[in-house]
Protein backbone atom coordinates (compact mmCIF):
# COMPACT_ATOMS: atom_id res chain seq x y z
CA UNK A 1 0.00 0.00 0.00
CA UNK A 2 1.08 3.60 -0.60
CA UNK A 3 3.21 4.87 2.36
CA UNK A 4 1.09 8.02 2.64
CA UNK A 5 -2.12 5.96 2.82
CA UNK A 6 -0.54 3.64 5.40
CA UNK A 7 0.48 6.57 7.60
CA UNK A 8 -3.01 8.05 7.26
CA UNK A 9 -4.66 4.76 8.30
CA UNK A 10 -2.32 4.42 11.30
CA UNK A 11 -3.17 7.97 12.37
CA UNK A 12 -6.91 7.28 12.06
CA UNK A 13 -6.56 4.01 14.00
CA UNK A 14 -4.55 5.70 16.75
CA UNK A 15 -7.15 8.48 17.01
CA UNK A 16 -10.00 5.97 17.35
CA UNK A 17 -8.22 3.98 20.04
CA UNK A 18 -7.23 7.10 21.97
CA UNK A 19 -10.87 8.21 21.94
CA UNK A 20 -11.96 4.87 23.39
CA UNK A 21 -9.10 4.68 25.86
CA UNK A 22 -9.55 8.29 27.04
CA UNK A 23 -6.05 9.41 25.99
CA UNK A 24 -4.20 6.43 27.55
CA UNK A 25 -0.92 5.36 25.81
CA UNK A 26 -1.59 3.17 22.78
CA UNK A 27 0.82 0.39 21.75
CA UNK A 28 1.60 -0.70 18.18
CA UNK A 29 0.13 -4.12 19.02
CA UNK A 30 -3.24 -2.51 19.72
CA UNK A 31 -3.12 -0.42 16.55
CA UNK A 32 -2.23 -3.25 14.13
CA UNK A 33 -5.67 -5.02 14.05
CA UNK A 34 -7.53 -1.75 13.58
CA UNK A 35 -5.17 -0.66 10.77
CA UNK A 36 -5.76 -3.99 9.06
CA UNK A 37 -9.54 -3.50 9.32
CA UNK A 38 -9.23 -0.01 7.87
CA UNK A 39 -7.15 -1.35 4.98
CA UNK A 40 -9.81 -3.98 4.23
CA UNK A 41 -12.59 -1.38 4.39
CA UNK A 42 -10.69 0.99 2.09
CA UNK A 43 -9.87 -1.66 -0.53
CA UNK A 44 -13.44 -2.95 -0.57
CA UNK A 45 -14.87 0.58 -0.72
CA UNK A 46 -12.66 1.41 -3.72
CA UNK A 47 -13.77 -1.76 -5.52
CA UNK A 48 -17.45 -1.13 -4.77
CA UNK A 49 -17.34 2.48 -5.99
CA UNK A 50 -15.57 1.37 -9.19
CA UNK A 51 -18.50 -1.02 -9.78
CA UNK A 52 -20.96 1.80 -9.13
CA UNK A 53 -19.09 4.16 -11.50
CA UNK A 54 -19.09 1.57 -14.28
CA UNK A 55 -22.79 0.98 -13.64
CA UNK A 56 -23.61 4.69 -13.81
CA UNK A 57 -21.87 5.23 -17.16
CA UNK A 58 -23.33 2.01 -18.60
CA UNK A 59 -26.88 2.98 -17.58
CA UNK A 60 -26.30 6.49 -18.91
CA UNK A 61 -25.22 5.03 -22.26
CA UNK A 62 -28.31 2.85 -22.40
CA UNK A 63 -30.56 5.81 -21.64
CA UNK A 64 -29.00 8.53 -23.80
CA UNK A 65 -27.55 6.35 -26.55
CA UNK A 66 -30.69 4.29 -27.14
CA UNK A 67 -33.88 4.93 -25.15
CA UNK A 68 -34.12 8.69 -24.61
CA UNK A 69 -33.56 9.93 -28.22
CA UNK A 70 -36.24 7.54 -29.47
CA UNK A 71 -38.80 8.22 -26.71
CA UNK A 72 -38.64 4.65 -25.41
CA UNK A 73 -39.41 3.68 -21.81
CA UNK A 74 -38.34 0.90 -19.47
CA UNK A 75 -39.65 -0.66 -16.28
CA UNK A 76 -39.04 0.34 -12.68
CA UNK A 77 -38.20 3.80 -11.38
CA UNK A 78 -36.23 4.50 -14.56
CA UNK A 79 -39.32 3.67 -16.61
CA UNK A 80 -41.47 6.01 -14.50
CA UNK A 81 -38.86 8.76 -15.02
CA UNK A 82 -38.77 8.18 -18.78
CA UNK A 83 -42.58 8.21 -18.94
CA UNK A 84 -42.77 11.48 -16.99
CA UNK A 85 -40.05 12.97 -19.20
CA UNK A 86 -42.19 12.21 -22.25
CA UNK A 87 -45.30 13.92 -20.88
CA UNK A 88 -43.83 16.81 -18.86
CA UNK A 89 -40.58 17.73 -20.68
CA UNK A 90 -38.79 17.95 -17.31
CA UNK A 91 -35.15 16.87 -17.83
CA UNK A 92 -34.63 13.19 -17.10
CA UNK A 93 -31.72 13.93 -14.75
CA UNK A 94 -34.05 15.72 -12.32
CA UNK A 95 -36.79 13.12 -12.62
CA UNK A 96 -34.42 10.25 -11.77
CA UNK A 97 -33.73 11.93 -8.43
CA UNK A 98 -37.34 12.88 -7.66
CA UNK A 99 -38.80 9.47 -8.49
CA UNK A 100 -36.16 7.60 -6.47
CA UNK A 101 -36.41 9.74 -3.31
CA UNK A 102 -39.25 7.67 -1.70
CA UNK A 103 -37.38 4.43 -2.43
CA UNK A 104 -34.17 5.82 -0.93
CA UNK A 105 -36.00 6.78 2.26
CA UNK A 106 -37.44 3.26 2.38
CA UNK A 107 -33.97 1.74 1.87
CA UNK A 108 -32.81 3.18 5.21
CA UNK A 109 -35.47 1.09 6.96
CA UNK A 110 -35.08 -1.96 4.72
CA UNK A 111 -31.29 -2.15 4.62
CA UNK A 112 -29.06 0.47 6.27
CA UNK A 113 -28.05 4.11 6.21
CA UNK A 114 -24.75 3.20 4.51
CA UNK A 115 -26.64 1.42 1.71
CA UNK A 116 -28.95 4.43 1.29
CA UNK A 117 -26.01 6.87 1.14
CA UNK A 118 -24.26 4.79 -1.54
CA UNK A 119 -27.51 4.60 -3.51
CA UNK A 120 -27.98 8.38 -3.24
CA UNK A 121 -24.45 8.89 -4.59
CA UNK A 122 -25.13 6.44 -7.45
CA UNK A 123 -28.46 8.04 -8.42
CA UNK A 124 -27.05 11.58 -8.26
CA UNK A 125 -24.10 10.44 -10.38
CA UNK A 126 -26.49 8.90 -12.93
CA UNK A 127 -28.52 12.12 -13.02
CA UNK A 128 -25.34 14.12 -13.62
CA UNK A 129 -24.23 11.78 -16.41
CA UNK A 130 -27.64 11.84 -18.10
CA UNK A 131 -27.87 15.63 -17.82
CA UNK A 132 -24.34 16.65 -18.81
CA UNK A 133 -22.57 13.82 -20.68
CA UNK A 134 -23.22 13.72 -24.43
CA UNK A 135 -23.57 10.17 -25.69
CA UNK A 136 -23.94 9.54 -29.43
CA UNK A 137 -27.29 8.22 -30.66
CA UNK A 138 -26.37 4.71 -31.78
CA UNK A 139 -29.32 3.62 -33.91
CA UNK A 140 -32.94 4.36 -34.81
CA UNK A 141 -33.86 0.70 -35.34
CA UNK A 142 -36.57 -0.01 -32.78
CA UNK A 143 -35.59 -3.62 -32.16
CA UNK A 144 -31.93 -2.74 -31.58
CA UNK A 145 -32.98 0.14 -29.31
CA UNK A 146 -35.14 -2.14 -27.18
CA UNK A 147 -32.59 -4.96 -26.90
CA UNK A 148 -29.34 -3.04 -26.49
CA UNK A 149 -30.86 -0.14 -24.56
CA UNK A 150 -32.17 -2.72 -22.10
CA UNK A 151 -28.82 -4.53 -22.09
CA UNK A 152 -26.74 -1.46 -21.15
CA UNK A 153 -29.34 -0.27 -18.65
CA UNK A 154 -29.44 -3.72 -17.03
CA UNK A 155 -25.64 -3.85 -16.99
CA UNK A 156 -25.61 -0.53 -15.15
CA UNK A 157 -28.20 -1.65 -12.60
CA UNK A 158 -26.36 -4.93 -12.05
CA UNK A 159 -22.96 -3.32 -11.58
CA UNK A 160 -24.44 -0.83 -9.10
CA UNK A 161 -25.83 -3.78 -7.12
CA UNK A 162 -22.41 -5.44 -7.17
CA UNK A 163 -21.18 -2.24 -5.57
CA UNK A 164 -23.78 -2.48 -2.80
CA UNK A 165 -26.22 0.16 -4.08
CA UNK A 166 -29.14 0.63 -6.47
CA UNK A 167 -29.84 3.10 -9.26
CA UNK A 168 -33.42 1.91 -9.63
CA UNK A 169 -35.36 2.08 -6.38
CA UNK A 170 -38.19 -0.33 -7.22
CA UNK A 171 -35.97 -3.25 -6.16
CA UNK A 172 -35.94 -1.79 -2.63
CA UNK A 173 -39.75 -1.49 -2.65
CA UNK A 174 -40.08 -5.06 -3.93
CA UNK A 175 -37.84 -6.49 -1.21
CA UNK A 176 -39.62 -4.46 1.48
CA UNK A 177 -43.11 -5.61 0.37
CA UNK A 178 -41.99 -9.23 0.02
CA UNK A 179 -40.94 -9.19 3.67
CA UNK A 180 -44.24 -7.66 4.79
CA UNK A 181 -46.62 -9.59 2.51
CA UNK A 182 -46.82 -13.20 1.39
CA UNK A 183 -45.62 -12.44 -2.15
CA UNK A 184 -42.28 -12.78 -3.87
CA UNK A 185 -40.03 -9.94 -5.02
CA UNK A 186 -40.55 -11.05 -8.61
CA UNK A 187 -44.33 -10.70 -8.24
CA UNK A 188 -43.98 -7.14 -6.92
CA UNK A 189 -41.66 -6.14 -9.76
CA UNK A 190 -43.96 -7.75 -12.32
CA UNK A 191 -47.05 -5.96 -10.97
CA UNK A 192 -45.21 -2.62 -10.85
CA UNK A 193 -44.03 -2.93 -14.43
CA UNK A 194 -47.44 -4.02 -15.72
CA UNK A 195 -48.83 -0.74 -14.33
CA UNK A 196 -45.99 1.28 -15.92
CA UNK A 197 -46.36 -0.39 -19.32
CA UNK A 198 -50.14 0.06 -19.22
CA UNK A 199 -49.67 3.80 -18.70
CA UNK A 200 -47.08 3.75 -21.48
CA UNK A 201 -49.56 2.14 -23.86
CA UNK A 202 -52.24 4.70 -22.95
CA UNK A 203 -50.06 7.84 -23.00
CA UNK A 204 -47.64 6.99 -25.82
CA UNK A 205 -48.70 4.03 -27.95
CA UNK A 206 -49.24 0.29 -27.73
CA UNK A 207 -46.21 -0.25 -29.97
CA UNK A 208 -43.93 1.70 -27.63
CA UNK A 209 -45.31 -0.24 -24.66
CA UNK A 210 -44.58 -3.55 -26.39
CA UNK A 211 -41.04 -2.47 -27.16
CA UNK A 212 -40.75 -1.32 -23.54
CA UNK A 213 -41.58 -4.86 -22.40
CA UNK A 214 -38.76 -6.12 -24.62
CA UNK A 215 -36.43 -3.51 -23.13
CA UNK A 216 -37.41 -4.57 -19.63
CA UNK A 217 -36.82 -8.27 -20.39
CA UNK A 218 -33.39 -7.51 -21.85
CA UNK A 219 -32.49 -5.40 -18.81
CA UNK A 220 -33.80 -8.01 -16.35
CA UNK A 221 -31.85 -10.84 -17.98
CA UNK A 222 -28.69 -8.72 -17.97
CA UNK A 223 -29.13 -7.95 -14.27
CA UNK A 224 -29.58 -11.68 -13.63
CA UNK A 225 -26.36 -12.35 -15.53
CA UNK A 226 -24.40 -9.72 -13.58
CA UNK A 227 -25.66 -10.35 -10.03
CA UNK A 228 -27.63 -13.62 -10.29
CA UNK A 229 -30.90 -11.91 -9.47
CA UNK A 230 -31.88 -9.33 -6.88
CA UNK A 231 -34.90 -11.30 -5.72
CA UNK A 232 -32.97 -14.36 -4.59
CA UNK A 233 -31.27 -15.01 -1.32
CA UNK A 234 -27.76 -16.39 -1.17
CA UNK A 235 -26.81 -19.24 1.14
CA UNK A 236 -23.29 -18.71 2.51
CA UNK A 237 -21.20 -21.44 4.15
CA UNK A 238 -18.07 -20.22 5.96
CA UNK A 239 -15.27 -22.50 7.14
CA UNK A 240 -12.58 -20.79 9.20
CA UNK A 241 -10.41 -21.27 12.26
CA UNK A 242 -11.83 -17.95 13.52
CA UNK A 243 -15.40 -19.26 13.44
CA UNK A 244 -16.39 -17.74 16.78
CA UNK A 245 -15.38 -14.22 15.69
CA UNK A 246 -17.28 -14.70 12.44
CA UNK A 247 -20.38 -15.89 14.28
CA UNK A 248 -20.33 -12.83 16.55
CA UNK A 249 -19.83 -10.57 13.51
CA UNK A 250 -22.87 -12.04 11.71
CA UNK A 251 -25.09 -11.56 14.75
CA UNK A 252 -23.84 -8.16 15.94
CA UNK A 253 -22.87 -6.33 12.72
CA UNK A 254 -25.04 -7.89 10.01
CA UNK A 255 -27.84 -8.79 12.46
CA UNK A 256 -28.27 -12.12 10.71
CA UNK A 257 -29.09 -15.46 12.30
CA UNK A 258 -26.76 -18.32 11.49
CA UNK A 259 -26.55 -22.07 11.98
CA UNK A 260 -23.42 -23.74 13.37
CA UNK A 261 -22.40 -27.22 12.22
CA UNK A 262 -19.77 -29.26 14.02
CA UNK A 263 -17.14 -30.31 11.51
CA UNK A 264 -13.71 -31.88 11.12
CA UNK A 265 -10.97 -31.21 8.62
CA UNK A 266 -10.51 -33.85 5.96
CA UNK A 267 -7.27 -32.81 4.29
CA UNK A 268 -3.70 -33.70 5.23
CA UNK A 269 -2.32 -35.81 8.05
CA UNK A 270 -3.75 -33.61 10.79
CA UNK A 271 -7.05 -33.01 9.03
CA UNK A 272 -9.08 -35.71 10.74
CA UNK A 273 -8.20 -34.55 14.21
CA UNK A 274 -8.99 -30.87 13.70
CA UNK A 275 -12.40 -29.83 15.02
CA UNK A 276 -13.98 -26.72 13.58
CA UNK A 277 -17.40 -25.10 13.51
CA UNK A 278 -18.97 -24.53 10.10
CA UNK A 279 -21.17 -21.45 9.82
CA UNK A 280 -24.16 -21.27 7.50
CA UNK A 281 -26.23 -18.13 6.97
CA UNK A 282 -28.59 -16.65 4.39
CA UNK A 283 -28.26 -13.07 3.14
CA UNK A 284 -29.65 -11.02 0.28
CA UNK A 285 -27.52 -10.30 -2.76
CA UNK A 286 -27.37 -6.64 -1.76
CA UNK A 287 -25.71 -7.57 1.56
CA UNK A 288 -22.95 -9.67 0.01
CA UNK A 289 -20.53 -6.75 -0.42
CA UNK A 290 -20.69 -5.91 3.28
CA UNK A 291 -20.44 -9.60 4.26
CA UNK A 292 -17.23 -10.05 2.22
CA UNK A 293 -15.75 -6.93 3.80
CA UNK A 294 -16.48 -8.10 7.34
CA UNK A 295 -15.18 -11.63 6.68
CA UNK A 296 -11.93 -10.27 5.22
CA UNK A 297 -11.41 -8.18 8.34
CA UNK A 298 -11.44 -11.33 10.46
CA UNK A 299 -9.95 -14.00 8.17
CA UNK A 300 -8.87 -13.39 4.58
CA UNK A 301 -8.23 -17.12 4.15
CA UNK A 302 -11.73 -18.19 5.17
CA UNK A 303 -13.23 -20.80 2.84
CA UNK A 304 -16.58 -19.48 1.58
CA UNK A 305 -19.20 -21.37 -0.41
CA UNK A 306 -22.12 -19.41 -1.91
CA UNK A 307 -25.21 -20.65 -3.67
CA UNK A 308 -28.49 -19.14 -4.76
CA UNK A 309 -31.47 -20.06 -2.60
CA UNK A 310 -34.66 -20.32 -4.63
CA UNK A 311 -37.20 -21.03 -1.91
CA UNK A 312 -37.23 -20.12 1.76
CA UNK A 313 -39.67 -21.05 4.47
CA UNK A 314 -39.66 -20.40 8.21
CA UNK A 315 -36.59 -19.69 10.29
CA UNK A 316 -34.93 -16.34 11.02
CA UNK A 317 -34.77 -14.96 7.46
CA UNK A 318 -35.34 -11.31 8.35
CA UNK A 319 -32.61 -9.20 9.87
CA UNK A 320 -32.75 -9.22 13.65
CA UNK A 321 -33.69 -5.85 15.17
CA UNK A 322 -31.11 -3.98 17.20
CA UNK A 323 -31.46 -4.56 20.94
CA UNK A 324 -32.30 -1.43 22.89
Amino acid sequence: MNPFVSKLLIAIARKRLETKAHAKPISNKQIAPLVRNLQVELSHAIKEYIFILIGVFSAGFGLKGFLLPNRFIDGGATGISLLLENITNIPLGYLLILVNIPFLILSVKTFSLKFAIKSIIAIFALSFVVHYVDYPTITDDKLLIAVFGGFFLGLGIGMAMRGGSVIDGTEVLAIFLSRKLSITVGDVLLLTNIIIFSFGAYILSVEIALYAILTYLAAAKTVDFVVDGVEEYVGVTIISEKHEELRVMLIDKLRRACTIYAGKGGYGKSGKGYDKDIIYTVVTRLELAKLHTEIDKIDKNAFIIMGLVKDLRGGMIKRKPLEK
